[in-house]
């Protein structure tokens, strides 16, 4: 079993920055590749995030290319999702998700391939 508590959510105006972080509990954390997701009122959850349990491989959604940056501490057995030059359309719960894996390499930004979650941090951003 997996727990995954995230913090670090908040309001913040349009342009600023904001960091999340997800601390898991439970399982081996260098054998969890680990994301993070995000979902508005009335949409679907986007991802947002994702590392190799390895730390070796990031990949990103196209809405947030450029702006956020996921590392993970796996001394801490933490990931963190540095966000900034944030937009009001970036408002939304932000979930932590985890995946149990011995590939060292692997990571999704399919929200179904991952069986751990988080309950959510809301991030507000202002205009």
């Amino acid at each position: 079993q997996v727990q995954l508590v995230e913090s670090g959510g908040g309001l913040v105006q349009a342009g600023g920055s904001l960091r999340l972080s997800c601390a898991a509990s439970g399982r081996t954390f260098s054998n969890l590749a680990m994301a993070w997701f995000r979902q508005a009122p009335g949409t679907e959850r986007e991802f947002v995030a994702t590392v190799s349990w390895s730390g070796g491989s990031t990949y990103y959604g196209y809405s947030v290319k450029g702006r956020f940056t996921i590392s993970r501490d796996n001394a801490k057995n933490t990931v963190y999702l540095q966000m900034n030059s944030l937009k009001p359309e970036d408002t939304a719960v932000y979930y932590c998700a985890a995946e149990w894996t011995g590939d060292s390499s692997w990571y999704s930004g399919q929200a179904a391939q991952y069986d751990y979650w988080g309950h959510g941090t809301q991030v507000t951003v202002s205009s």
